[in-house]
């Protein structure tokens, strides 16, 4: 792929009610002038319900279900379980709010990043009808907080966001140049080193690779975030991020501040979609990119 337009989107756990906004009202408008899509952990849930051209579905997935004490519990955690259930949260969205899967596998291809438990780099996987479960359950899987190991493809996985939480360079490397990016926290924000680093090699002593990864993770999205600012001179970066005063944090539970949250998605959508196209353009141009 060459000179491709490509849309990238973080994860963040509960903050990613901001690209279920952003995603909606692109939806709204038709707007997908994209050649493919990227997303790691909460931002590939997000883009499978793009993707699907199903409005809302993400708004429910995460406002109905994700705060429901069986996807999150922190009492089973304490005695030994999953602080987050991934796989019962995929499973029962499935089941509340099917997918519309022709549409999804019809649609610009999605890849997902994943973290290697063995080697600790990001492996990237094309969505498709034979994989799509393992990979969003592999691209959600927090290291600590969901205790299984998703294997699959002769591989065994954990988060995307470990290695690789704003995959904008792997986007460029796979050859996009003009590069929309929906980020999970203000622009402003940098990651700041661990704190603790010996208490994360003692909690995955089981997974040293792992542990040497979450270490290195700071250091990693701000990387991210520097290309991001400052793109090689043949690329564009267009960014939508949350304001400063977004009020959701990674597992914010309270339906209010989801639901500003998301608000807040579909103001800086307009917003974007404002700036990118020009109002004289607006009446005489395909969301899709071609000409009325």
């Amino acid at each position: 792929m060459a000179d491709k337009r490509a849309l990238v989107v973080e994860g963040g756990a509960m903050r990613g009610i901001f690209a279920s906004g952003v995603l909606d009202e692109f939806l709204d408008v038709g707007f997908c002038p994209f050649d493919f899509a990227i997303g790691v952990s909460a931002g590939a849930s997000n883009l499978v319900g793009y993707l699907a051209k199903q409005p809302k579905r993400s708004y429910r997935v995460v406002t109905e279900l994700a705060t429901n004490t069986t996807f999150f519990n922190p009492a089973r955690f304490v005695k030994g379980g999953n602080l987050i259930d991934v796989d019962w949260l995929w499973k029962t969205a499935l089941e509340r709010y099917p997918l519309d899967t022709d549409t999804l596998f019809t649609n610009i291809p999605l890849l997902a990043a994943v973290t290697n438990v063995e080697t600790a780099s990001a492996d990237y996987y094309w969505v498709n009808e034979s994989n799509l479960s393992n990979v969003i359950e592999a691209t959600s899987a927090l290291p600590i907080a969901y205790r299984q190991t998703p294997c699959f493809s002769g591989g065994c996985y954990t988060d995307g966001g470990v290695a690789d939480s704003i995959p904008v360079i792997e986007a460029y490397r796979r050859g996009a140049r003009d590069i929309t990016v929906i980020l999970s926290q203000p622009e402003s924000y940098e990651m700041t080193p661990m704190r603790l680093p010996s208490l994360m090699d003692h909690i995955l002593k089981k997974h040293p690779s792992i542990a040497n990864a979450m270490r290195q993770r700071a250091d990693r999205y701000n990387a991210s975030l520097a290309f991001i600012r400052q793109p090689p001179t043949d690329c564009k970066v267009r960014v939508i991020a949350p304001p400063e005063t977004f009020p959701v944090g990674r597992f914010t539970m309270k339906k209010s501040k989801l639901d500003q949250g998301y608000d807040m998605g579909r103001q800086a959508a307009q917003t974007y979609l404002f700036k990118t196209f020009k109002s004289t353009m607006l009446n005489s141009l395909d969301w899709n990119g071609a000409a009325t």
